[in-house]
């Protein structure tokens, strides 16, 4: 039993190396959670105490890292000073998302980029931001920065995962609320667009409301026809017929 929580707590140190700090907090936090359900089933006083020890470490790790996760987000500018200063730097505006409960999910389509250093691939986060920035890729660092996040993450449960040609980021949601955007701005923009509806107005003049936005925004042949059927109802109102669009 003792061999294999000294195997467990091993294996977890090793597959945290090549992860960010986001991603060994989550790793360290299962391990966690393991060793936990290991201590409830074991009978034997001194292979418990062995596990809790275990435990403590792992708990004052997690601090540590949370601590240092804090201290990156405080100077997301520092800690990604290392770009190569021989490679340009391009801006990354193609990408994707999704979500579950829990992450909201964004994918950055990069060809090669699993071929790279892990170190070459950084993150930073802030409750309402994060930077992405993927240096000496085909001779290029590669930037991606989202600014006025729809709502606040958790800095420190966020995190980036690399895939084959793609990188993960995944940014921890505070609360399981559905975005309906990514960002602030979008939905803001997305409201305006909304049209506005008041039950206290005349239907008739909401209509020549609308007919006045299709007019101005239309093309030429848009504008003939509404000219046109304008000028049909005038004359068919001007005989006493009831107006028909």
């Amino acid at each position: 039993m003792v061999l294999a929580a000294d195997c467990l707590v091993t294996a977890g140190l090793f597959h945290t190396v090549k992860m960010d700090i986001g991603e060994q907090i989550i790793e360290l936090e299962s391990d966690l959670r393991e060793i936990k359900c290991v201590i409830e089933k074991c009978e034997r006083k001194r292979v418990r105490d062995v596990l809790a020890q275990e435990q403590k470490k792992i708990r004052e790790e997690i601090a540590g890292k949370r601590q240092e996760a804090e201290k990156r987000a405080a100077t997301p500018a520092a800690g990604m000073s290392g770009a190569s200063n021989k490679a340009y730097t391009v801006k990354i505006n193609n990408y994707g998302w999704d979500q579950s409960d829990n992450f909201v999910k964004i994918y950055i389509t990069l060809k090669g980029v699993h071929k790279l250093a892990p170190e070459n691939v950084e993150t930073s986060f802030t409750e309402r931001s994060f930077v992405l920035l993927v240096k000496d890729l085909d001779g290029k660092n590669h930037q991606m920065t989202i600014n006025n996040l729809l709502c606040p993450i958790n800095v420190t449960e966020s995190c980036r995962k690399i895939k084959t040609d793609m990188v993960l980021v995944m940014c921890k949601k505070k609360t399981q609320k559905r975005w309906e955007c990514l960002t602030q701005v979008e939905k803001q923009t997305k409201d305006k667009e909304k049209p506005s509806y008041d039950e206290n107005a005349d239907p008739g003049e909401g209509l020549m409301n609308m007919l006045k936005k299709i007019y101005s925004e239309g093309d030429d042949e848009m504008k003939r026809t509404i000219s046109k059927a304008w000028t049909e109802s005038q004359e068919k109102k001007l005989k006493g017929e009831v107006m028909d669009f």
